[in-house]
This record gives C-alpha cells, sequence and structure tokens, in this order.
C-alpha cells in the first residue's frame, strides 16, 4: 500500500533529479514547502519561473545574464586581455568571491569527456579561439581538478598557444577531484595567485 499521495511522490521525485540531492534531501524538501506557508512555495515557483524565462547565455562570454550581455562582460572596468576560462557559471561566483581577478571569463559549458560524448565541437571552444583576435592574451585557464578537467586544460593549451596566447592555469591549491563552486575564498585566492605559465 502506497502510503504518500501520488502530488508529493512527484515533488519528491522531480527534487531528486536535481543534482546532490538524494531521495532522503528530496523528501525533506517536499515536506518543508508542504509546511511552508502557500505564499513562501508561490515565491519559489515564481522565482524559478523567472529564471527560466529570462536568463540566456551572456553573448559573448557564456556566463549567464539577463541582457545580451552578462555583467562581467558589459563592464568597462574589467581588463579585456585576460580570459580566465571555466567550466561552467558557477565556477565564476567562486572566483569573484576570492577578490583575485579582474580580467573577463570564458564559460567552456563543460570538460572534454569522450566516454560521455563530450567533444570539443560540443563545448564552446571555438568561440573562445575567436576571442584570441592579437597576440598578447593572457588565458588562464580555471577548469576542475578532474581527469575531465586537466584533459581539457592540456587539450587548451596547443590551441590557444598557436593562437600566440600567453597560457596559465591556476595552482594545485584545490582539491584533486572537485568542483570550483565548493572552493572557499581563501583557496580560490591563493590558487589565482600561485598560477603557472603552460
Amino acid at each position: 500500500m502506497e502510503l504518500t499521495a501520488e502530488a508529493v511522490r512527484v515533488l519528491i521525485d522531480e527534487f531528486a533529479r536535481l543534482p546532490g540531492i538524494g531521495r532522503k534531501s528530496a523528501a525533506r524538501l517536499a515536506y518543508h514547502i508542504l509546511r511552508s506557508p502557500s505564499e513562501e512555495a508561490l515565491l519559489l515557483s515564481q522565482a524559478i519561473k523567472t529564471v527560466k524565462e529570462r536568463i540566456r547565455e551572456c553573448s559573448i562570454c557564456f556566463n549567464y545574464a539577463e541582457a545580451e550581455l552578462c555583467p562581467v562582460c558589459a563592464s568597462q572596468n574589467r581588463d579585456t586581455s585576460v580570459i580566465c576560462v571555466v567550466e561552467k557559471p558557477a565556477d565564476i561566483i567562486m572566483i569573484e568571491r576570492s577578490g583575485s581577478f579582474k580580467g573577463r571569463y570564458h564559460v567552456l559549458g563543460g570538460a572534454l569527456s569522450p566516454i560521455d560524448g563530450i567533444t570539443p565541437e560540443k563545448l564552446n571552444i571555438n568561440a573562445l579561439l575567436n576571442r584570441i583576435d592579437k597576440p598578447g592574451f593572457e588565458v588562464i585557464l580555471s577548469t576542475g581538478t578532474s581527469t575531465e578537467g586537466e584533459h581539457t586544460a592540456l587539450y587548451l593549451v596547443k590551441l590557444l598557444k598557436a593562437k600566440g596566447a600567453k597560457v596559465s592555469r591556476i595552482a594545485r591549491g584545490l582539491p584533486a577531484g572537485s568542483d570550483l563552486q565548493y572552493m572557499d575564498e581563501i583557496t580560490m585566492l591563493r590558487a589565482m595567485e600561485g598560477r603557472v605559465e603552460i
């Protein structure tokens, strides 16, 4: 006999589809929403609807944006000769929190993983190369330290150097196999300051 109402089961199933959310956490979230005032649940629902309607990719760096350009690309106060390459938009937030970087970004949209079907054509690599339109650019590779992140960085080095870019990789202050979005500000600051040319 099923003890959970179908609508609650569906909500738990949907929460469980989110990354990092297991069945127990999904159930806790679902029951929290059931206990919350209707206004709170509706605010959450509206926030999700709004973000899906209004947020798109920046036309330059592929970060999330409400306009054609994200705030970093729209800023006149950023160094346009330095590009920090990250796997996903969430990585930008961590680097910005450290206060260690004043250039621009480029979001690849993931890391190379042939076994998962993620080939160079499926990432924003050509758009990155098109941004390097003259020698002297500095490109900081801030991909993750997972096998896929390291493979992606190695793949990019040859392409970027052929364009005349100075290429560096953030220092190994980051734990192996972890994502940038989970790093604290001090670790990110030290990794950015300790980057080495490749």
